[in-house]
């Protein structure tokens, strides 16, 4: 039998459909899920808490395969997994609906200036005209970091006839590689920021970037906010160069109250809940943790391995 370590959230979606050969433990916090790591040899340690579930790989020796629904993977233990030759499968494809809607969503807010209409309903305020004018269709998009979630992003655009580029790291028909969007900035409306993050990625939006985007174009990070160099952002959105930006992610979270940040007037920002506007995260992410049993089974690549060398 192998010992599996799995979340009681996950618990109605996966009992009674895990393969003879795996030996559930449930946990409902981080003392139930610290009780049981000497003896997990898979962990999903999900719904144990942020920190927890961060260090409780380090305290299973045991383990070899690590599962989790987040996508971003960067706070984990990344070089103790390899060392120990760990397999670690996160949650690409797991988030993507939820995270593309929510992209839409900003747009939307930047194109029609949503805010300004929640103020005045706030303020029982009758507009006598409507704040922002900006329509989607016929306008250009730039998605940088086109994997499970600009894939989506692109399709949900289709129906607006947004005209889409994509950005990956290996040019192919209808997208541009990771050394051509810089020379390109200048020919789009929306840049979206998809990527994850690493080394490679940390600041690669900055002052150079932001010049050469074209005037008025917005920006909207759903990546971290590392990626971005918010200074720089600040000052080019405060200048009137670009029309906006719409952060799910900045750097540090939570932002601090007084942070600069929050008094920019054209900058939207939605506090990294894209990927919990869903009610069906754990029946999603249950499905791919049965799928991967399967192949595990069987010897087979999982879905969401995690290259441990490149940090995604």
């Amino acid at each position: 039998m192998t010992v599996a370590a799995i979340s009681q959230h996950a618990r109605r979606f996966v009992e009674g459909r895990l393969p003879d050969w795996v030996e559930p433990r449930w946990f409902s916090d981080k003392d139930e899920l610290y009780r049981l790591l000497p003896e997990v040899e898979i962990g999903w340690f999900d719904g144990a808490g942020f920190g927890a579930m961060l260090d409780a790989p380090l305290h299973a020796q045991r383990l070899r395969w690590l599962n989790t629904f987040t996508a971003g993977v960067e706070a984990w233990p990344l070089e103790d997994l390899r060392k120990r030759g760990v397999i670690f499968t996160n949650g690409t494809g797991v988030n993507d609906i939820a995270v593309a809607e929510y992209v839409i969503l900003g747009m939307l807010v930047l194109a029609k200036q949503y805010h300004e209409v929640v103020r005045a309903q706030d303020h029982s305020e009758w507009l006598p005209d409507a704040p922002g004018k900006i329509e989607l269709n016929g306008t250009r998009a730039l998605i940088v970091g086109a994997g499970a979630i600009g894939t989506r992003v692109a399709a949900l655009l289709a129906p607006f006839e947004v005209h889409v580029t994509e950005v990956r790291r290996g040019a192919r028909e209808g997208a541009i590689g990771a050394d051509e969007w810089r020379d390109r900035l200048g020919e789009f409306d929306w840049v979206i920021v998809l990527v994850p993050a690493t080394a490679d990625t940390n600041g690669m939006f900055g002052e150079v970037e932001f010049a050469a985007m074209k005037q008025g174009a917005s920006i909207l990070n759903f990546a971290r906010g590392s990626v971005l160099d918010q200074p720089a952002l600040i000052a080019a959105v405060n200048l009137g160069h670009l029309g906006g930006a719409f952060l799910d992610v900045t750097d540090p979270e939570p932002l601090p109250s007084d942070h600069p940040l929050w008094k920019c007037e054209n900058i939207r920002i939605s506090q990294h809940l894209s990927g919990r506007s869903q009610t069906a995260l754990f029946a999603r992410a249950s499905q791919r943790f049965l799928e991967n049993l399967s192949r595990w089974e069987k010897g087979e690549a999982l879905l969401g391995t995690v290259d441990l060398d490149l940090g995604y």
